[in-house]
């Protein structure tokens, strides 16, 4: 069964009405400059499975998307933030890690190419100058950073920047000399953000698309929900999370058989904040979450930086359809900027089935130009439109945010 792909057709005859609609919808909330959205596309759903409003992977993007990603910066910063020489980019402290190094390289590339000077470091980033690449030594020319704390004034020697850029989560909490010239809001880091919060705001958009289609949303969006303070290491909160999920996939499976599926649903448990796919176990039944190790256990409330896991999301394993001819389990992850769908790379993991977490280290990517003829086909369609309605999400997410702290304040 593949009804979205069949569909593809139908979708495109709808360009012009999405891209009108796109625009309204794009003026209402305020547009993340940059994201990056987990796709899984089995024919008969194509869905967000994890949306990240600070990417790591742009050293993953092809070369024959710099100029256009660029130049997207560009017309982002100068839309929002007027004329701007200087931006300084205040990265995580994965100083050892080689990916997020070339990540962090290819960011300010891309600034460059938009014309903008880019410096980079951090109070904890800054005590090296070449760092190891995956392709080898990378010279950041990273600056010294001081944070003028009384007036939180991040100087780089000496002198504030125009902008400050985070690439950085913020999953253990605020960052020091983060003042009023930081993009994106500092409101959307781990610290504050949830997975679930951004399901919430998806599904409103996606309902509207639906609608537009004329098919059903549920094609559109993985089901979910979240259990609040599970404490696991008591007996009678795995219990409860055990009945929750059977609930939950005896649901998937009603669902299945009306549609026509034949397969077993698995459910996700993650982390309802947090990234880099940590913290995740996939189950078919309850009572896989009753006898787990200790080493298991500790691994499912691991989150990172050692933050504790407070709430878990519990959301449908969507299988992918698009295999390697090795047979090997695929998903897109698409790059946006100014809320633009602008690169796609595939992350391809044969040591994975169809419906496990393909984010481990024996995952490869290999670009959308390299190999939109094996399974890339649906990119430009499908898995962009659901992206894009990521990006609203999170501009809307913000709004929802910045809401609740007014009214904290008042």
């Amino acid at each position: 069964m593949s009804k979205l792909h069949d569909l593809s057709a139908h979708l495109e005859s709808k360009r012009d009405e999405i891209s009108q609609w796109m625009d309204k919808k794009r003026s209402e909330v305020p547009i993340p400059f940059y994201g990056s959205v987990d796709v899984r596309d089995a024919g008969w759903k194509i869905a967000v499975v994890d949306a990240n409003h600070f990417p790591a992977g742009f050293n993953n993007i092809d070369e024959q998307d710099m100029s256009a990603i660029s130049a997207l910066m560009g017309t982002h910063i100068e839309r929002n933030y007027g004329i701007c020489r200087w931006i300084h980019l205040y990265p995580e402290a994965h100083t050892r890690n080689k990916g997020y190094v070339e990540n962090v390289a290819t960011i300010q590339k891309l600034l460059e190419m938009a014309g903008y000077r880019c410096t980079i470091g951090s109070p904890v980033f800054a005590d090296k100058g070449w760092l190891d690449g995956l392709s080898g030594p990378v010279d950041l020319a990273l600056t010294e950073v001081e944070i003028i704390n009384e007036e939180e004034v991040l100087l780089v020697e000496g002198k504030q920047p125009d902008l400050i850029l985070l690439n950085n989560d913020l999953t253990e909490g605020m960052l020091p000399g983060l003042g009023s010239h930081v993009f994106p809001p500092k409101e959307m880091g781990w610290h504050r953000r949830r997975k679930s919060e951004h399901y919430v705001q998806l599904q409103a958009y996606v309902n509207e698309m639906a609608d537009m289609l004329g098919i059903d949303s549920w094609h559109l969006m993985t089901e979910w929900f979240v259990s609040e303070n599970k404490c696991l290491e008591k007996e009678s909160c795995r219990l409860r999370l055990a009945e929750e999920i059977d609930e939950f996939l005896q649901g998937l499976a009603e669902k299945y058989a009306a549609h026509g599926i034949e397969r077993e649903p698995v459910a996700f448990i993650k982390n309802d904040r947090g990234t880099y796919g940590l913290g995740i176990m996939v189950v078919t039944k309850g009572e896989q979450i009753l006898g787990l190790s200790n080493r298991k256990m500790n691994k499912l409330m691991y989150a990172k930086g050692g933050v504790d896991v407070e709430n878990f999301l519990i959301q449908e394993g969507v299988p992918t359809s698009l295999l390697t001819t090795e047979g090997a389990p695929v998903e897109p992850v698409v790059y946006l900027v100014d809320g633009q769908a602008a690169s796609w790379f595939y992350r391809i993991n044969p040591k994975k089935g169809d419906n496990e977490n393909l984010n481990s280290p024996s995952a490869r990517f290999e670009s959308y130009h390299d190999v939109q003829e094996k399974y890339g086909e649906h990119a430009q369609g499908w898995h962009a439109l659901i992206a894009e309605l990521s990006m609203l999400a999170m501009g809307k997410e913000l709004l929802a945010y910045q809401e609740s702290n007014e009214g904290a304040v008042a």
